[in-house]
């Protein structure tokens, strides 16, 4: 097996495999297992002795069942095993934020206790702000026999401006680090707590269920059977956190700003390919790609207009995921105001993120590693008009994204494509980091032109 360029972020204790039919726990005990606590010292030590933490009375997350089928994640409201792909959209620090949710063909295996092992499902998180990336992490989840849903760690990643990794000093594993977590009780009832994150000095988080049975608006209508929880962080202010049917993690609200889920698949899927409208936006944005690219200042701004007209079309013909709009509105917007003009790479930009909005809207229609695939190719174009504005950070922030988003469809292209994808990323990776960027866009664009014949099996 060819292992995805992640694994060099995976600490000991830990082995990969492949995706099977479902874990077990390594132990023959049909017993539940007491799940270690950070001492009273620990706390004290890590500055959060006086935090409001709930009784231990409250508590349903000090000892773990068996998992006896730990990859079968069936908890509705937390159905990471079927959750194949999601979008959350936001804003954060008064800036946009996007996040992608991808669930990786990838399980792991961690040694959580003494004598006790358990094979996860490996979920990747991509978190931007403002359009570039700002977050990457691996999470590692399991159910256990109860139907309660647990944290066993996180491979953290967190970029700077530059596009290079600042630090990973958020990543954790269970076990090396400390306990696992629960993310999601088996059935959840008001009062319940328990803690999502626990070592204190590196991450700690804790829930108390405030409400169950709730009904909140979804991307396509309301959504039933929601959690609200009260997370209690390490700072002491609390913030809603809700959980839906279908979906997980549905909604945040905290004192930097919201993320709210904007579409999952399966549950948001639609039969049928994608409406019209919505693929004459895409080739619009190719087009507008190209003629800025070209330097077709009239063949641009037709493309833009194109574009506009199609978005219109599209949004008249039903009702949309309401989360989505906000950024295709913002890019189509800047691409009508920069085609044609005297800013090739803003107006190259504005054409991306135009195709990249509409990939978020063909999630329903499609399958996400085409999506996926198709994602990595307007990455690929990003790094051309950031080399071509000698934007060094920004050229290293799209190659590290790429590298990242190239795991996602990876296995579902045949192994020769596969195998030219690498070649062409480790060129970009060479000319990249020996700060070449003539030879990264050259690099960028022969990549482009191998992308052209790259079909997703099935």
């Amino acid at each position: 097996m060819k292992w995805p360029p992640w694994i060099a972020l995976l600490g000991t204790g830990a082995a990969l495999s492949a995706a099977g039919c479902g874990g077990s726990d390594s132990s023959s005990s049909g017993a539940a297992t007491p799940v270690s606590q950070p001492s009273q010292a620990q706390m004290e030590a890590s500055g959060l002795a006086k935090l409001p933490v709930a009784p231990t009375s409250k508590r349903i997350d000090l000892s773990a069942p068996p998992f006896s089928h730990s990859t079968e994640v069936t908890n509705p409201l937390f159905p990471i095993s079927e959750l194949h792909s999601a979008v959350l959209a936001g804003r954060i620090d008064g800036q946009p934020f996007h996040t992608e949710t991808t669930l990786l063909p990838y399980t792991r295996t961690i040694e959580w206790s003494p004598g006790h092992k358990v094979e996860t499902l490996v979920s990747q998180y991509m978190a931007f702000i403002g359009g570039r990336l700002q977050e990457v992490a691996l999470d590692y989840y399991a159910q256990a026999d109860d139907g309660s849903v647990w944290y066993f760690g996180e491979d953290v990643a967190d970029y700077n401006p530059q596009g290079l990794i600042a630090y990973t000093t958020d990543s954790w594993l269970a076990g090396k680090d400390g306990p696992p977590a629960m993310i999601m009780p088996g059935n959840p009832k008001v009062g319940q707590a328990f803690r999502t994150e626990n070592i204190p000095g590196v991450v700690f988080e804790e829930v108390t269920v405030k409400r169950t049975g709730q009904t909140v608006p979804g991307p396509l209508g309301p959504v039933p059977g929601v959690m609200i929880g009260s997370e209690l962080h390490d700072d002491a202010q609390r913030s809603d956190k809700l959980f839906a049917p279908g979906y997980g993690e549905f909604l945040t609200k905290d004192s930097d700003g919201v993320e709210a889920m904007a579409l999952a698949v399966p549950t948001d899927a639609a039969q049928g390919p994608p409406p019209a409208a919505l693929e004459n936006l895409s080739r619009a944005s190719d087009r507008a790609f190209e003629a800025i690219r070209a330097g077709k200042a009239s063949a641009a701004r037709a493309a833009a207009r194109d574009a506009s007209a199609a978005w219109r079309r599209y949004q008249g013909g039903g009702k949309l995921p309401p989360r989505l709009v906000p950024p295709m509105n913002r890019a189509i917007s800047d691409l009508s105001a920069s085609a044609g003009g005297s800013n090739p790479a803003r107006a190259g930009t504005a054409a991306i993120d135009v195709a990249q909005a509409a990939l978020d809207f063909e999630l329903r229609y499609r399958p996400p590693s085409w999506i996926d695939l198709g994602r990595f190719e307007q990455w690929d174009r990003q790094l051309i008009v950031d080399a071509a504005a000698r934007d060094l950070g920004g050229v290293y922030g799209d190659l590290a994204t790429m590298e990242w988003v190239r795991d996602r469809f990876a296995a579902d292209i045949r192994p020769v494509e596969s195998t030219r994808i690498d070649t062409a990323v480790l060129a970009l990776r060479d000319a990249v980091n020996n700060h070449q960027l003539r030879a990264a866009g050259s690099e960028a664009a022969r990549l482009q032109r191998q992308l052209a014949g790259v079909e997703i099996a099935g």
